[in-house]
């Protein structure tokens, strides 16, 4: 068998797909079709997606339906995010997209072993459960968010250890973004390597 037909056998617990425009971080603004596995254990305690912890609560679907689902969007771009994406094997899934001339994005908090073949990779670290020094390294994008102060200096460290050319963002945590977001705007005045990312999907009210 040739073409996605020959991952059938292989299955991803998926909580939702849809076709939106990214609304944080480098690619902000481009239309992309979001992948969003079950499964996370870092815990995060502002989470926005809870309901993503338990992977066994979502369908498991073969690596065929989610790509003809991708491909039949019409997108040029899918992002794999969660949950924890990064705790599935996601070397079927990447290739099978990337065969029908989907860009393959990640979005990970890199707290487990890298799989997938990947156009870019968001490394959203965190506290909760580090990421992988692995991970770091092939990190394209370090995206941090900003819950409290101490996390300026969580967000140099990374800063310190990814690769030459790795953009750099902070982001406020939404509910906390009023307050957050001075400091932020005042940091990156002082520390200008950063830029800010806002969460645009949340402003303009898409998935």
């Amino acid at each position: 068998m040739t073409g996605i037909q020959e991952y059938v056998e292989e299955s991803l617990p998926v909580m939702e797909q849809f076709y939106t425009i990214q609304g944080e971080g480098y690619h902000q603004g481009r239309a992309a079709w979001f992948i969003r596995l079950g499964g996370c254990d870092v815990g995060c305690v502002w989470c926005d997606v809870k309901e993503s912890w338990d992977a066994s609560a979502h369908t498991r679907y073969a690596i065929s339906q989610i790509v003809t689902q991708a491909t039949a969007s019409g997108t040029p771009l899918a992002v794999i995010t969660g949950g924890e994406p990064l705790m599935h094997n996601l070397d079927s899934l990447t290739r099978a997209l990337q065969k029908e001339g989907i860009e393959t994005n990640l979005e990970t908090s890199g707290a487990h072993p890298l799989s997938g073949n990947w156009d870019w990779i968001c490394l959203s670290p965190k506290k909760f459960k580090p990421p992988l020094t692995e991970v770091v390294a092939c990190a394209d994008e370090l995206k941090v968010v900003i819950f409290n102060k101490s996390d300026f200096l969580w967000a140099e460290k990374f800063a310190g250890e990814v690769k030459p050319g790795c953009k750099l963002y902070l982001q406020p945590e939404w509910d906390k973004s009023e307050q957050m977001l001075p400091l932020l705007i005042d940091y990156i005045k002082a520390n200008p390597k950063w830029e800010l990312s806002l969460q645009i999907h949340k402003f303009i009210h898409v998935p």
